[in-house]
């Protein structure tokens, strides 16, 4: 979604995750963590973690600015980047692995305790309706412009509402929010 905000064009290449193939090579020679995105360079090169390959194209492509033109709007960013990734991503993955899909992660990483998946899922919940609260008065994560913050939101909240863990209803903002973002073309991508 951020490539496609910027209009670069990137050669995806799909992985069956499912069935372990990111656990395997050629995929570990790219990231040895077996983890995904990953973005290969022409020179063989590879960055994985999505904020990096982020960053890296923001880089490449300053326009339009997705994290920041200035170093209080890049703070930002990154502030809000990191609390959603923490706050919300983690313990909303996390709960889903423990329990949802246990059988096919467990062989692959270490999980927390089956029991602990709901407690992971409240915590992202919680923080999904603090997020919303703070929101009311906002267009987009970081007031009035777009950027990382919101993609990285946006993409997490479509994978709650694809496994089990909607958008709560008491986060009308949010909901609001997510749909105007879901219009967007590069939420396609």
């Amino acid at each position: 979604m951020f490539a496609a905000e910027k209009g670069v064009a990137l050669d995806v290449v799909p992985l069956d995750v499912v069935g372990g193939e990111n656990r395997r090579e050629p995929h570990l020679t790219r990231n040895p963590l077996g983890t995904t995105p990953v973005l290969e360079l022409p020179s063989g090169r590879c960055f994985s973690e999505a904020v990096a390959i982020c960053e890296y194209l923001e880089e490449l492509c300053p326009q339009p600015a997705l994290i920041g033109t200035t170093p209080e709007e890049r703070a930002e960013t990154r502030m809000w980047t990191r609390r959603i990734d923490l706050g919300i991503a983690e313990p909303m993955v996390n709960g889903y692995r423990a329990a949802d899909r246990r059988e096919m992660f467990e062989t692959r990483m270490k999980l927390v305790s089956p029991a602990a998946a709901a407690e992971l899922k409240a915590l992202a919940r919680d923080r999904v309706i603090w997020l919303d609260g703070r929101m009311s008065e906002l267009t987009y994560v970081c007031g009035e412009r777009f950027s990382m913050a919101d993609i990285m939101l946006f993409a997490f909240l479509r994978f709650g509402e694809d496994f089990g863990q909607p958008i709560p209803t008491e986060a009308a903002t949010l909901r609001r929010w997510y749909e105007r973002v879901k219009e967007r073309p590069s939420s396609a991508a």
